[in-house]
């Protein structure tokens, strides 16, 4: 009968009213954001509008500290410096663990440094620390490394003889290799199939993150695990470079350099034996292999896609890339190395460096936190298990503390009498007891590749190309668009 179907419609319709009155009132203590939908919570705010600008937007309508519901998760911005140095760094005790997400499990398997948590988490990262000091970073060990991935990069670029070229493939090869120094003691052949292979894979898990299907693994995982998609791929490139990290580690077994160890690997065996007695030790191959794979996670695409961003820059830049090769002739001579202690005696240059991870951040938000116990920041109420955002992009875009931060502008990090200044608003490496470690090694990587390059080459856009575009590919981390530039020697270049 059509009036009992109106009655249980009705009641239907009713029910769903208190259910979303019931979901409002739980929630009355957040901070404030867009509605909080069934299913899709406030995306529904972030999907359709995506961009790398989304999060800036969204805070100037709620505030410094908002909530937005990915499904039923909450999770919490903080944006501006001010909120972000109180959340992540004053009470970093609240916000030092990972969220536990279905994604982040399958990358990390609650294993290595970045996606851990608690005792395994700071054993590895100390360990980490610790070991990357030993391999010498910051000294000539770690820089004659990263200085012949340099020198391999220009002989490359060299033979493109001026003629247009994508820069991105050769760039990833010497980024890539300085990793595999590092971690196995030994560079791979850019023809070697398992380096290709290795490459592949880290690009595959890197283009998945913050993608709707990213969104989609994390809101349904007891769905997506029964369905094709580009989250199969993502896992399985994961699985690709931690069975890679396996295998090298075991060749190290095969011929372990205890006295004198080489590499992190060498290192971690070494560590392991020490420990085999202590039952709260949690070195073992596995923890190293997952290690070894949140290295090259987090040291390859971030220091690749900044190199990129630099090219373009300069490209579109000819007046600033004109400076700074006017600063490295004046220093140097063509013959003589860099060294990155040579960063105090070119100021421009440091300038130009540190305002492009400034302009181009290469990441979309500061990697997310979890909250670790109820917390109260600001006056704003957190619940234990929100997922909190770290809006870095925020800080190093706010019109409060850059004259024009919408702009390529190096004098963001020179005084009047052009002397190089640190900004404390420069934050590009993250803070708080989760700041990337490789931060020393990133700066390292970034001087000596840059500094070789403008003083062998001029960059310059195609022929018929005004500018090279600027616009980013809109993912965790943020590269240009595929370009081609042309790459001229420089006369007096090395």
């Amino acid at each position: 009968m059509p009036w009992i179907w109106a009655i249980l419609i009705a009641v239907l319709v009713c029910l769903l009213i208190v259910r979303f009155l019931i979901q409002l009132w739980s929630q009355r203590n957040y901070p404030p954001g867009p509605l909080r939908l069934p299913l899709i919570g406030g995306m529904w705010r972030v999907l359709p509008n995506f961009s790398e600008d989304i999060l800036i937007k969204l805070a100037k309508q709620y505030g410094n500290i908002y909530t937005i519901w990915a499904g039923s998760l909450p999770v919490v911005v903080f944006s501006g410096i001010e909120t972000v140095k109180e959340g992540v760094v004053k009470h970093s005790e609240y916000f030092d663990d990972r969220p536990e997400t279905p994604l982040f499990k399958a990358f990390g398997d609650d294993k290595g440094i970045l996606f851990s948590n608690g005792h395994t988490w700071k054993q590895q990262r100390k360990f980490a620390i610790l070991t990357l000091r030993k391999l010498g970073l910051g000294k000539k060990g770690v820089e004659s490394k990263i200085q012949e991935e340099a020198h391999q990069l220009v002989n490359t670029f060299s033979h493109a003889k001026g003629q247009p070229l994508d820069p991105a493939l050769p760039i990833t090869n010497a980024v890539t290799n300085v990793v595999c120094a590092l971690s196995f003691g030994r560079r791979f052949s850019i023809e070697d199939e398992d380096f290709l292979k290795l490459r592949g894979a880290l690009f595959t898990a890197a283009n998945f993150t913050a993608t709707f299907f990213h969104f989609l693994y994390d809101t349904l995982p007891w769905l997506m695990k029964y369905l094709p998609g580009p989250h199969k791929e993502a896992i399985a490139a994961r699985s690709f470079v931690f069975n890679f990290a396996k295998e090298q580690i075991e060749k190290h077994k095969e011929h372990q350099a205890m006295h004198e160890p080489q590499d992190l690997i060498d290192y971690y065996l070494l560590h392991m034996e020490k420990c085999k007695k202590d039952s709260n030790s949690t070195y073992n191959t596995d923890n190293l292999a997952q290690c070894i794979v949140d290295l090259f996670a987090a040291g390859t695409e971030t220091v690749t896609n900044t190199l990129r961003w630099a090219l373009v820059l300069m490209a579109n830049h000819p007046d600033i890339q004109e400076k700074v090769q006017k600063e490295i002739d004046d220093f140097l001579s063509s013959s003589q190395l860099f060294s990155y202690q040579d960063w105090k005696k070119l100021p421009y240059t440091s300038a130009v460096i540190h305002e492009i991870q400034r302009f181009k951040y290469v990441l979309l938000v500061g990697f997310p936190r979890q909250c670790s116990k109820d917390a109260n920041i600001m006056g704003f109420f957190i619940r234990k298990g929100a997922t909190v955002i770290p809006d870095v992009r925020s800080i190093l875009f706010d019109p409060k503390h850059w004259e024009t931060p919408q702009e390529f502008n190096p004098n963001h990090f020179l005084d009047k009498n052009g002397s190089f200044v640190e900004r404390k608003e420069f934050l590009p490496f993250g803070a708080g007891a989760r700041e990337c470690i490789g931060e020393q090694l990133a700066r390292i990587e970034l001087f000596i590749f840059f500094t070789n390059l403008l003083r062998s080459f001029t960059f310059r856009p195609p022929e018929g190309v005004k500018r090279i575009n600027e616009k980013p590919v809109v993912r965790l981390v943020t590269p240009p668009h595929p370009y081609k530039i042309c790459i001229v020697p420089r006369s007096n270049g090395s």
